[in-house]
C-alpha cells in the first residue's frame, strides 16, 4: 500500500494529529475487506474512492458506522434495546476513537402514499400550526389540516358514576383531521380497467376472473363470490342487472359461509383495493405489479383535487392563500411569501419555518414543493433532503457519513455541495465521503483508496493520504483521476425521430422536441430542469421501450444475482438433466435446501435485546445445501461450487464442453458486459454495493427486443475506471439497432454522445424548456447553458 504522510498539514480546515484525533481501524474482514487497517484523521474531510465493488460501503457503513450505531444503542437499558433492532458487532479486530456517527445515505425516503416533502422535513406540521392560529375562518386545531388524520374518529359513550345513584352518558370528543374522505388523504383515485379484472362473456363460477393468483378453488378468493349464494354463478357477468353488478363490483363487506368456512364477502374493487392498490407498487410480486401497472389509471382526486385535504381545511387561508396553495408553491417561493407575513403572535413559528425552507433552497431544492410525494425523490434529492436536519444542528464533534452525495448533481450544482460538506466539516465534525467525483475528491484533507480491483480482487488499502500523493500513487483511482473523454470527431446519423408534443409533466412547458433514434442521445440539465419528467412522461410508457431506472432492487438474503436474473433456472435444469433428477433439488429456498439450516447457510440465534448471533452451518458448512445433493455434478463442479464462481469464470465453465448451457452462457456475457465480471453469481443480493445493483438491472434488460433503451444515470456508482466500459457497452447497443436516451450529468457520457437535449436554464419553473438541441461540439461552441460551460471546461476547450 502507498502512503502519503502529508495529507494532514493541508491549511484548509481544523488540524489534529494525535493518537487520540484519529479514527483508528485494525483487522475489519467485514464482507471482502482483507484485515484492513487505516488511520482516519478526525475533524477532517475523508474521501474514500475506489472501484465498485473493491469495499469502500464495507469500511465506511459496515464497519465505521455500524460499530458507532451498536455501541449507542448499548447505552440504553436492556427493556429499550428489547424495542431496537439488533446490531451485531462487525468482524473487526479494533475500532478506536469512534464518536456519534450520522449516516446520510441515499436510502429512499419511503413511499407511503401520504409521506410528502413537507411531512418528512415537519415544514408542513409546522404550516398547519401557523393555519390553524392565523387562518381564517378558523377551523379547528392543527390536526384539522392534517391530511394523515380522519376528519372524524369513530365516537363512544361511557356511563360515568356522579355518585347518590346518578350516572350520565358522556361521549367522546370528536378528534377532528383534515383528511379528504374521498381517497383518504391519498390526493389521487383509481380508475380500474374492469377488462383486466374479469372476462364478463364468462360466470363466475365458470373461470371468469383474469386477476394474478386467484385460483378456482380458492376460499379467499373466487370460490367467496361463486358459492356464497350473493351472485348467481352460473350466469355470464355481462348479464348482471344494475343492482347485481353494482353487488358484484361494490358490496358491502358481510360475514357469509363458503363449504362451513366463515368467509368475508365485499364487493371487488374493495377487495383489490385492500389487498393490491393499497400497497407500495415496488413491494408487489413482478407479475402482481405488472397487473396493478396494467389494471390502473390513478387520476387527482376529483373532491379534493389532488390536494389530500377536505373541502374545511381548504377554506382556511392567510391572505387569500390556503395550506394546499402553500404547500403546492416551490420551496423558494414559500420561503418568499412567508417573509412577506407580519404576525408577531407567531413570530417565532414563522423564523422556524422559514429557516427550513432557506435551508432546501440552499442545498438546492428550492424548485421542489412541499406536497411532492417522497417516493418520488431520487437518490440525491432523498440524501439532501436529509442532510437539511444537520446543518443547522448545535452538535460538533460528530461523524458524518455520506454516501455519494453528488449522485444526481449536474456538475453546475456540485460546487454548492462541496461547501456544504466543508461547512459540517468546519464546525468541528469529521466527515466521511464515499465518492467517485473528482470534483468532490479534490476537496478532501484526507484520501483513502480501496481495491486494487473489486471483490474478491479488492478489500484492500492500496493508498492512504493527500490528492496529490493520490495522483502519484499509480493506484487504479489515481491514474484515471484526471481522464477526460474528448469529443466524437464523427457523429451517427439519426435513423428516425421519436416525437414529443406539447409535454406538459410537472414543470415542462408545452415542450416540442424530437428525440432521434438509432443514436445515442444524452438529455442534460441542472437537477429539477425537468429531465425525468420529460422522458418518464413522454417516452418511457411507449410500446418497444425498455426504461432501465434507479428504482431499489428488491430482495432478501436469500436472493443473489444467479436468482434476480434468472440465471439459476438453465443451471438448475442443467444438474437435473445430468443427474436425472428434479431441479427443484436444487434450489437452496426448495427440496434441496440443507434441513438444518433451511438453506441459509448459517444458524441465526436470537438474542432478545442483544444482538443475534448468526453462525455458520456446521453441517452444511455454509453450502446451504443438503449433501446428498452436493452428490450431483455438472462439468465436475457441485451446485454450490457454481454458484461461488465469479461471473467470469462460469461464463467461461457454461460456454463449452459437458457443462455447456447456452442460455446460462448468454445472461453471464450480459454480466460481464456491464462491468460484472468479478461478482460471484451466488452473493447475496443485500451485500452488494449501490453502483453493483444499479448494473445488475441493467444487465438483466440487456436481451429484451425492445428498440429503445432509456437510461436514468448509469454512472451512479461508477468509479472513473468504470465509466469508459459503460460508453463501451452504450455504443455495442447503439450498434447493435437499439437507439438509446440517457438522462446524464456525467460529463464524459456527455462528450460521446451524438445528439444532447438540454434543458433548463434552470430548475422549477425556472427551467421546464429545451435550452439547446445538437451535437456536444455544437454545445461546447455555444457556451450558452451551464451544461455547455462545463462541458467545455471539461473538454479543454
Amino acid at each position: 500500500m502507498s502512503k502519503d504522510t502529508g495529507a494532514d498539514t493541508r491549511s484548509s480546515g481544523p488540524r489534529g494529529t494525535h493518537r487520540h484525533d484519529r479514527i483508528r481501524v485494525l483487522g475489519a474482514r467485514v464482507n471482502n475487506l482483507k484485515d484492513v487497517s487505516v488511520e482516519i484523521p478526525k475533524h477532517h474531510l475523508t474521501v474514500f474512492t475506489g472501484v465498485s465493488g473493491s469495499g469502500k460501503s464495507s469500511l465506511v457503513f459496515g464497519t465505521i458506522a455500524a460499530e458507532s450505531q451498536r455501541l449507542i444503542n448499548e447505552t440504553y437499558s436492556a427493556f429499550v434495546q428489547g424495542f431496537m433492532p439488533a446490531l451485531a458487532r462487525p468482524e473487526v479486530d479494533v475500532l478506536e476513537g469512534l464518536t456519534t456517527a450520522i449516516v446520510v445515505d441515499q436510502q429512499r425516503l419511503g413511499s407511503d402514499p401520504r409521506s410528502t416533502l413537507g411531512t418528512v422535513t415537519d415544514a408542513h406540521a409546522m404550516l398547519r400550526i401557523l393555519f390553524s392560529r392565523i387562518g381564517r375562518p378558523h377551523v379547528g386545531p392543527p390536526s384539522a389540516f392534517a391530511f394523515n388524520v380522519p376528519k372524524r374518529t369513530a365516537s363512544g359513550a361511557m356511563n360515568v358514576d356522579k355518585g347518590k345513584g346518578k350516572r350520565v352518558v358522556v361521549r367522546k370528543a370528536v378528534y377532528h383531521g383534515g383528511m379528504c374522505a374521498h381517497c383518504e388523504g391519498r390526493g389521487t383515485s383509481s380508475d380500474i380497467d374492469l377488462t383486466q379484472l374479469y372476462d364478463d362473456s364468462r360466470a363466475i363460477g365458470d373461470g371468469a376472473f383474469t386477476i394474478p393468483g386467484w385460483k378456482q378453488d380458492s376460499f379467499w378468493t373466487t370460490r367467496v363470490y361463486a358459492e356464497s349464494g350473493v351472485l348467481d354463478p352460473k350466469k355470464p357477468i355481462r348479464e348482471f342487472t344494475e343492482k347485481e353488478m353494482h353487488e358484484f363490483l361494490h358490496g358491502e363487506a358481510r360475514r357469509v359461509k363458503v363449504d362451513g368456512v366463515n368467509l368475508t364477502y365485499e364487493g371487488l374493487i374493495p377487495k383489490l383495493q385492500k389487498s393490491m392498490l393499497s400497497k407500495d407498487k415496488d413491494a408487489l410480486q413482478p407479475h402482481i405489479r405488472a397487473f396493478v401497472e396494467r389494471a390502473v389509471t390513478f387520476v387527482p382526486c376529483p373532491e379534493c383535487e389532488g390536494t389530500r385535504l377536505s373541502a374545511e381545511a381548504r377554506s382556511s387561508k392567510i391572505g387569500g392563500i390556503s395550506i394546499a396553495d402553500a404547500c403546492a408553491m416551490e420551496v423558494r417561493d414559500l420561503a418568499a411569501w412567508l417573509r412577506g407575513l407580519d404576525e408577531p403572535t407567531v413570530a417565532p413559528l414563522l423564523a422556524k419555518l422559514e429557516h427550513t425552507l432557506d435551508a432546501l433552497v440552499e442545498i438546492g431544492l428550492g424548485y421542489l414543493s412541499l406536497d411532492r410525494p417522497s417516493g418520488t425523490l431520487s437518490g440525491g434529492e432523498g440524501q439532501r433532503v436529509k442532510m437539511i436536519r444537520h446543518l443547522g444542528s448545535a452538535l460538533t464533534d460528530t461523524t458524518y457519513v455520506f454516501d455519494e452525495p453528488t449522485t444526481g448533481l449536474h456538475p453546475h450544482d456540485i460546487q454548492r455541495m462541496n461547501e456544504l460538506l466543508l461547512r459540517l466539516r468546519d464546525k468541528g465534525n469529521t466527515v466521511l465521503v464515499v465518492e467517485h467525483k473528482p470534483e468532490t475528491i479534490a476537496i478532501a484533507d484526507h484520501v483513502v483508496d480501496l481495491g486494487p480491483r473489486a471483490g474478491a480482487d479488492g478489500g484492500q488499502v492500496v493508498f492512504e493520504g493527500s490528492l496529490q500523493g493520490l495522483r502519484g500513487s499509480g493506484t487504479l483511482t489515481g491514474r484515471h483521476l484526471d481522464d477526460r473523454a474528448g469529443l466524437k470527431e464523427t457523429v451517427r446519423t439519426p435513423k428516425g425521430a421519436l416525437e414529443i408534443r406539447g409535454a406538459c409533466t410537472h414543470n415542462l412547458r408545452s415542450v416540442d422536441v424530437d428525440i432521434p433514434l438509432g443514436v445515442l442521445c444524452v438529455v442534460t440539465g441542472v437537477a429539477g430542469s425537468g429531465k425525468s419528467s420529460l422522458i418518464r412522461g413522454s417516452v418511457t410508457h411507449r410500446d418497444g421501450v425498455v426504461a432501465v431506472d434507479q428504482s431499489p432492487i428488491k430482495g432478501s438474503r436469500r436472493s443473489n444475482p444467479a436468482t434476480y436474473t434468472g440465471l439459476l433456472d438453465p443451471v438448475r435444469n442443467a444438474f437435473a438433466k445430468a443427474g436425472g433428477v428434479k431441479p427443484g433439488l436444487f434450489s437452496s429456498n426448495s427440496e434441496g435446501a440443507c434441513p438444518t439450516c433451511d438453506g441459509a447457510g448459517v444458524i441465526y440465534t436470537d438474542l432478545a435485546m442483544m444482538a443475534g448471533a448468526a453462525i455458520t452451518c456446521e453441517d452444511c458448512e455454509g453450502k446451504r445445501f443438503d449433501a446428498a445433493v452436493l452428490d450431483y455434478r455438472l462439468g465436475g463442479r457441485d451446485i454450490s461450487e457454481v454458484l461461488a464462481m465469479p461471473v467470469d469464470e462460469a461464463r467461461e465453465f457454461f460456454g463449452s464442453g459437458e457443462a455447456r448451457v447456452p442460455a446460462a452462457h448468454r445472461i453471464l456475457g450480459h454480466l460481464a458486459d456491464v462491468g460484472l465480471g468479478y461478482l460471484e453469481i451466488g452473493r447475496p443480493l443485500t451485500t452488494l454495493s449501490g453502483g453493483e445493483r444499479q448494473r445488475l438491472k441493467l444487465a438483466t434488460h440487456m436481451g429484451d427486443k425492445g428498440g429503445v433503451y432509456v437510461l436514468d444515470e448509469p454512472t451512479a456508482g461508477l468509479h472513473l475506471a468504470d465509466v469508459e466500459q459503460l460508453l463501451g457497452l452504450l455504443d455495442r447497443l447503439v450498434d447493435s439497432g437499439k437507439s438509446v436516451i440517457v438522462v446524464e450529468h456525467h460529463q464524459a457520457v456527455m462528450a460521446h454522445a451524438d445528439w444532447i437535449i438540454d434543458l433548463g436554464p434552470g430548475a422549477g419553473h425556472d427551467g421546464g424548456r429545451i435550452v439547446f438541441e445538437g451535437t456536444p461540439a455544437d454545445v461546447v461552441a455555444a457556451r450558452s447553458t451551464p451544461t455547455g460551460e462545463h462541458l467545455a471546461a471539461y473538454v479543454g476547450r
